[in-house]
């Protein structure tokens, strides 16, 4: 694992390599790179797959004393990874879960040459109805974050529908990816603080905001989206398509938010066709 220093501290990343065209994969809150495995494992051989861990609790390399992020923050973080890896027009960003990655194309139109919006925040859906807001009810209550983790990390208790990553993938998450994303948050009380403060900073209107900016974004882009996802609405799909002037639009079956888990041959597929194509 590679790791490169930032202004908020260090972010450790995978680097595939290669000559190919730079694929920067970014994951959600309380997961790290390991959630592109599948797709990487797709995608290795054509393209330089650059897996940022960003610091959304699940990372484990501490950051900087006092370092404290916003999610607009964290959007800012992701543009300063690419800038210092030196990536150019040609890098192609891919976001599942999250929604800064329409923050960075919103502010540096520049900076996301291409991009992919799988399955994530958007429009007035933040925090996500489903699921979302169980997180974000629990940072607000003095050591609900650490509550959440501790009930997470019972096996048994991943299975009740409608909580944690059940709500989030067709297909149950497998238990090393969890215990993995999980285990930082239970041990380290800086990681907890972090997310708490990412949580509470969130503005509820900065979603449509990002929207609205990005009716101006010419680059091409790619929406990907699952028909069965009951936390980001199937919707906001085509309300993407429609929005940003140069989309194209592809709906995966037996998927839902967790598109790389999923329907990892797919999301491969179609990311494969856009750089081709684009």
């Amino acid at each position: 694992m590679a790791r490169i220093e930032l202004t908020a501290g260090p972010v450790e990343y995978e680097d595939t390599g290669g000559t190919g065209t730079p694929l920067v994969l970014l994951h959600g809150l309380v997961q790290d790179g390991s959630v592109w495995r599948y797709v990487v494992d797709e995608l290795r051989d054509e393209f330089r797959c650059l897996v940022p861990t960003l610091p959304y609790g699940s990372h484990r390399v501490p950051l900087r004393p006092g370092a404290q992020l916003t999610p607009m923050g964290m959007a800012r973080l992701i543009g300063e990874f690419a800038d210092a890896l030196e990536l150019g027009d040609d890098a192609v960003f891919v976001e599942n879960d999250a929604g800064r990655l329409q923050q960075l194309a919103a502010e540096r139109p520049d900076r996301v040459g291409r991009m992919v919006i799988a399955g994530c925040e958007a429009f007035d859906n933040y925090p996500p109805r489903a699921g979302g807001k169980m997180m974000d009810a629990a940072a607000r209550v003095p050591g609900g974050i650490a509550l959440l983790i501790r009930i997470l990390s019972v096996r048994a208790l991943r299975r009740v529908p409608g909580t944690g990553y059940a709500v989030m993938a067709h297909r149950q998450v497998p238990h090393d990816l969890t215990d993995r994303w999980l285990a930082p948050l239970r041990t380290d009380p800086v990681a907890r603080q972090i997310l708490v403060h990412y949580l509470r900073s969130a503005r509820r209107t900065e979603m449509l905001e990002a929207a609205d900016s990005l009716r101006t974004y010419d680059r091409p882009a790619l929406v990907v989206w699952g028909r069965q996802d009951k936390m980001m609405p199937p919707e906001h799909a085509r309300r993407f398509a429609a929005l940003l002037p140069k989309s194209r639009l592809v709906e995966l079956d037996d998927c839902r938010t967790l598109i790389p888990l999923d329907r990892p041959d797919g999301l491969a597929a179609a990311i494969r066709e856009f750089v081709a194509s684009t």
